[in-house]
């Protein structure tokens, strides 16, 4: 929603000042400057881009519309299942976590936390986590590192669309130039006509090299920041799952491996001490 209020505040101001100036908004409605700059940039970014780049893209663009998935509530949710997960292996034994993570689908547990739940990449990311705890087969320093490489990944992943998308924000201003060069063309050919005419060509090519600043900075080049933002939220999720269960795996209590992500978070999401032991409190902790 933020990213539609930010778009409709540039529309508005730019527009609306044109328009109080003494413009006339059918003079910028130019469809050919729109189908050589749209055109052009979209053509460039398709060549520029990998097919899981453009997907990768696509996706951000969508959660960019939703708004930022990990607040608080998400991560309230999370510390919650990571307790449970934890204490539930450390009265039972780490083989009684086995059911929940070869079949997260039909975890009792994972279940109860329907945000948490709802993202797959953080369910998969969280089992295959525990999955080497639960074997037996590895050290809690060797666990660090199997997770900071898929963590390091995982970053080059979600800064490639947001890299693609940047270089094609900053291609948009040259685009411009590209269509007012073309409306100049078009401008010399019509030289020996109307006056009327001439200005009219003139007005459109330069049209072409406004919108193509217009697209850059107030929209893609945004947007792209926008991307790498949420990029970001979601590897700082990440980066909590995987520090709690370093923590855990190396022989902390349940309640210190969640007070260890608890402290990795932001001020504006991080609940304090109080309000993390009140919630694990809270919780009823069950078998299955």
């Amino acid at each position: 929603m933020i990213i539609l209020i930010g778009s409709i505040v540039v529309l508005v101001c730019v527009f609306g000042g044109f328009v109080i100036g003494g413009g006339h908004l059918g003079a910028l409605w130019h469809i050919n400057e729109l189908i050589i700059i749209g055109g052009g940039a979209l053509g460039g970014l398709i060549v520029m881009s990998p097919k899981k780049v453009l997907v990768d893209m696509v996706k951000g663009f969508l959660v960019c519309l939703k708004g930022r998935p990990y607040d608080r509530a998400a991560y309230e949710e999370l510390l919650k299942v990571l307790y449970e997960l934890f204490l539930l292996g450390r009265r039972n034994g780490m083989i009684a976590l086995e059911e929940h993570v070869l079949e997260p689908q039909n975890s009792s547990i994972l279940k109860k936390y329907p945000k948490f739940f709802a993202n797959k990449h953080a369910v998969e990311f969280l089992c295959n986590s525990l999955r080497p705890i639960i074997d037996g087969k590895i050290k809690p320093d060797q666990l660090r590192l199997l997770l900071d490489a898929e963590l390091s990944r995982l970053e080059l992943e979600h800064h490639a669309p947001v890299t693609v998308l940047s270089k094609t924000g900053d291609a948009l201003p040259g685009f411009g130039i590209v269509a007012a060069v073309l409306g100049i063309v078009i401008t010399m050919a019509s030289i020996s006509g109307p006056i009327e005419k001439i200005g009219e060509h003139v007005a459109a090519a330069l049209v072409g090299t406004f919108l193509g600043i217009l697209m850059s900075y107030g929209f893609v080049n945004p947007l792209a920041m926008n991307m790498e933002f949420n990029g970001e939220a979601e590897l700082d999720y990440l980066r909590c799952i995987a520090a709690c269960v370093t923590g855990f795996a190396s022989g902390m209590a349940p309640i210190t491996a969640v007070e260890l992500g608890r402290r990795g978070l932001s001020t504006d999401l991080r609940p304090s001490a109080e309000e993390l032991e009140a919630m694990l409190k809270s919780i009823k902790v069950g078998g299955k």
